[in-house]
């Protein structure tokens, strides 16, 4: 089969190689290969009958379950872009991301649908409801578009204003995979089982998950809510050799004992990204299994992986490990000059990561702004430091972005929420340590004289009008926030 253009095309080169071996594993189901590839057949001819205009955009706010693979990539091979959007979010939060994408159709679950309601796409499709209309059986469809085309809308944001949609091309999705691969030895093979555990929504589980199921036509185990004691039954009754997983899943199985090593016997891969690995949990899960887990560093805007352990020759503690093949990346000041290392030990002072490589992605949703710069170097706003062989080690972030098992949660938007109640005067959200989630968000506020609001009536507030990890566990009331010359709220002093 030629070289891979459309990304959806990894689909069709597995159905050829491998028809009748598993694709998709979930709950007591099995789908081939061939059955998946009749399946993205099935959606891309559906959506192409609806005459949508090469380009446009399809939301798909579905939990992990088949049908997501198969709309996914009958979405790429339709031409059409893919806006993975969080099911849990709330209506706010799902208007905002389907009206700045301007979504043309809509595939979700009802609670979703229900949510959105008119203010959402004319064209919708419910999960068990009406969703069967897009997987009539059809005639091979060949893919459209590819390569340097935008095929995904991934919404992620920085540290101020509302979610920004990533524009990730074909080529960004497939050169990850291609990177990866050039590790040696390749992390994963065609015979593998990989449990897909993290939200397919997620430019980690969507590319790193299922996307690699896809691009070595290996098999995938879905998991729609993850649950320790569950997930380990689930690894061990499928045959699970590989985990793409977070830091929660790995600190949840690490209290687990005997029944964790005895589910993990047969997995050879532990892979662990998002946000960093708690050191103790990390140590418990490896005496408990005899497995490390390979901690990495990614951005949606790459498409994620940028560095591995599996790229080091051993795995250090608290290290990201070095660049994948393929991905270059520097350690820069604040004059945008590289750190060099020390004379006497070898490490270097902290600087703000800069990377390039062809995993990265267009520039944000609608015009390519802020994307790679001169050279293709683009800046994480994340900040690291190297040891003298060459291992990094993330410090801090520039900005404020706090980190709840890997999801980005913005302080602006849950202080814009929290500003809304009229009880409210003004509020501050800032990321704190939590032993499960890494970070979670804690709100500083200020009552308006004569309120005696509470810190339960604001959380059921922020849960009224935020997907449930933005919103802050714990409420502070402080008579008044510190502020700049410049009026802005100083969160090094709150800290």
């Amino acid at each position: 089969m030629p070289d891979v253009t459309n990304f959806a095309d990894l689909v069709r080169r597995a159905a050829s190689a491998r028809g009748a071996g598993p694709a998709l594993r979930s709950h007591d189901a099995v789908l081939t290969w061939a059955e998946l590839d009749a399946q993205v057949d099935a959606v891309a001819a559906a959506l192409t009958a609806l005459d949508l205009a090469p380009g446009d955009r399809v939301g798909i706010a579905l939990p992990n379950v088949p049908e997501f693979a198969a709309v996914f990539f009958g979405v790429l091979r339709a031409g059409l872009v893919a806006v993975p959007v969080n099911p849990a979010y709330t209506a706010r939060e799902l208007e905002h991301v389907l009206t700045d994408s301007g979504a043309a159709v809509l595939v979700a679950t009802q609670a979703v649908t229900e949510a959105v309601g008119e203010r959402g796409p004319a064209r919708q499709f419910t999960l068990g409801r009406n969703l069967g209309e897009l997987f009539t059986p059809a005639a091979e469809v060949a893919a459209a578009g590819g390569g340097e085309d935008l095929a995904v809308l991934l919404y992620t944001s920085g540290t101020a204003g509302a979610p920004k949609g990533a524009m990730l091309p074909h080529r960004a999705l497939v050169a990850n995979h291609e990177q990866l691969e050039r590790i040696d030895p390749p992390p994963v093979a065609p015979d593998d089982v990989l449990l897909l555990a993290v939200p397919l929504f997620h430019a980690y589980g969507l590319n790193s998950g299922l996307g690699a199921v896809a691009y070595h036509g290996a098999c995938g185990v879905l998991v729609e809510r993850f649950d320790p004691a569950d997930s380990l039954e689930v690894i061990e009754r499928h045959g699970v050799t590989g985990v793409v997983g977070v830091p929660p899943m790995y600190i949840a199985w690490s209290l687990m004992g005997e029944r964790l090593a005895r589910a993990w016997a047969g997995v050879r891969l532990a892979v662990c990204g998002a946000s960093p690995l708690d050191p103790a949990a990390e140590r418990r899960f490896a005496e408990t299994t005899g497995r490390s887990v390979h901690q990495g560093y990614g951005l949606t805007e790459g498409a994620p992986v940028l560095t591995s352990t599996l790229a080091s020759p051993s795995i250090k503690p608290g290290s990201i490990g070095r660049p994948i093949p393929g991905v270059e990346v520097r350690l820069v000041d604040a004059a945008g000059e590289d750190v060099e290392p020390d004379e006497d030990d070898g490490t270097t002072d902290p600087g703000e990561i800069v990377a390039r490589g062809r995993n990265f992605f267009l520039g944000y949703w609608p015009d390519g702004a802020s994307g790679p710069g001169e050279g293709g170097w683009w800046a994480t706003g994340d900040v690291a430091y190297a040891d003298e062989d060459g291992d990094l080690f993330i410090v801090d972030r520039l900005g404020e972005l706090i980190l709840v098992s890997g999801f980005n949660v913005y302080p602006h938007e849950v202080e814009s929420v929290l500003a809304a109640h009229e009880d409210v005067l003004e509020a501050a959200a800032l990321g704190v340590p939590h032993p499960y989630t890494g970070q979670t968000v804690k709100a500083i506020v200020v009552r308006r004289p004569g309120s005696q609001v509470t810190a339960e009536e604001l959380i059921a507030h922020c849960e009224r009008n935020l997907a449930r990890f933005k919103c802050p566990t714990a409420v502070e009331f402080v008579a008044e926030l510190p502020h700049s010359a410049t009026g802005k709220v100083r969160k090094g002093v709150l800290r």
